[in-house]
């Protein structure tokens, strides 16, 4: 697989660009890191400067150094004309959307996208005048007979959220420019690193930097990127909205910014390890992993990823939900929440047939989405048994 996506204009390789992105010590007295700016009030020198707003920065909810930092590294990186904050993932969802949808549109979202998003879109979108139309994530360019005259969006997930299968993006993306149609992409699992979102053609890429960017599950934050052809759109819609994240939210992401490749590589080794050895479990039924050829759009992934994260689910064998409890209950490293990305493990069980309507979802037992963190794989192996034996004995 070419790595050509990670080089920059410099060609510097990705980890050195990751240390260097969005820093300028000179400027900062000679510091390495961009210092935390609070505040909202920039002061300009004339009357002249105030109303031509001749500065680098005139209110806080435009920016300050802290944000122009991360979001020239993050442009760099993902292959942008430019991007924007959001406070949280979810907020960068919303934000992408009403940049490019109006009253009267039609839209059309991947069946398997993050459910929050699912419920924007038939919730608020739907209550200003916005259609929005599910498909299966495996249609690829079939998706081409649900567009219509008046379809402004093609919103994709690579892979889903909670199910892994792996859409062909690039082929839905090439479709949609085609047709004067915005692509957006929700690069969550991968980030740029694993997936370079605008060299696979899509418009507007969308990160929860509360995930793999912060890495310890200590911040939230949303951005995103968008090509030359669409930025204007993005930035007047984030202007408007003034959905600023806390500084302090900031600067643990340029942190976290410098040991990202690091830490994704972490999380695919032990992911993997983990995922092949619960493949082999008995009670597993079958692995959700984009790197399995049992996996939905296993050849894209292979076709179009530079590597894969340590979240994926398991389908379990039938057993009663008091089994299921008991086998989680009892775990002493996976905890139970909705997130991932950070340094410790976790679990959740997970139903999405209610919530899915343009596919039919049958897992035929119980679904288990884990995020692998960076403990000792035996010790999370050891946990995982003990859990199982749990789950036996409840059954």
């Amino acid at each position: 697989m070419s790595h050509a996506d990670h080089e920059g204009r410099d060609g510097r390789r990705l980890r050195t660009r990751l240390v260097g992105a969005g820093r300028r010590p000179s400027e900062q007295f000679g510091y390495v890191n961009t210092p935390i700016y609070r505040g909202s009030t920039v002061l300009f020198p004339t009357y002249h400067d105030l109303v031509t707003r001749n500065a680098p920065f005139t209110y806080g909810t435009a920016g300050s150094p802290t944000t122009k930092a991360l979001t020239d590294a993050w442009s760099e990186l993902s292959g942008a004309a430019g991007t924007v904050l959001a406070p949280t993932g979810l907020a960068a969802v919303t934000l992408a959307l009403m940049s490019v949808v109006a009253a009267g549109d039609h839209i059309l979202v991947v069946d398997s996208i993050y459910r929050p998003s699912r419920i924007f879109c038939d919730g608020v979108l739907k209550r200003l005048g916005v259609e929005t139309e599910y498909f299966d994530p495996l249609m690829g360019t079939e998706v081409a007979r649900l567009m219509r005259a008046n379809t402004s969006v093609v919103f994709l997930e690579t892979p889903g959220s909670q199910t892994f299968e792996v859409p062909d993006v690039p082929a839905i993306a090439a479709l949609a420019r085609e047709r004067g149609i915005c692509s957006i992409l929700d690069n969550t699992w991968a980030t740029p690193l694993f997936f370079p979102p605008h060299a696979r053609g899509v418009d507007l890429a969308i990160e929860a930097g509360t995930k793999y960017l912060s890495g310890h599950s200590d911040l939230l934050l949303g951005l995103v990127s968008a090509n030359a052809r669409l930025l204007p759109q993005l930035q007047a819609t984030a202007d408007a909205f003034a959905m600023c994240p806390g500084p302090e939210d900031v600067f643990l992401a340029l942190r976290g910014l410098r040991t990202l490749e690091l830490r994704l590589r972490e999380a695919q080794s032990q992911g993997l390890a983990m995922a092949r050895w619960l493949e082999a479990r008995p009670e597993v039924a079958r692995v959700l992993h984009p790197a399995f050829p049992s996996c939905p759009g296993h050849e894209l992934w292979r076709r179009d990823f530079h590597g894969a994260s340590g979240l994926f689910s398991v389908l379990l064998r039938p057993a009663p939900q008091k089994a299921v409890a008991a086998m989680l209950d009892g775990l002493e490293l996976f905890g139970m929440g909705f997130s991932w990305g950070g340094y410790e493990s976790l679990v959740i069980p997970f139903d999405c047939r209610p919530y899915r309507t343009a596919t039919d979802w049958r897992p035929g037992g119980p679904a288990l989405r884990f995020s692998i963190g960076l403990e000792d794989v035996e010790d999370l192996k050891d946990d995982l048994a003990r859990g199982f034996e749990r789950l036996a004995a409840a059954s």
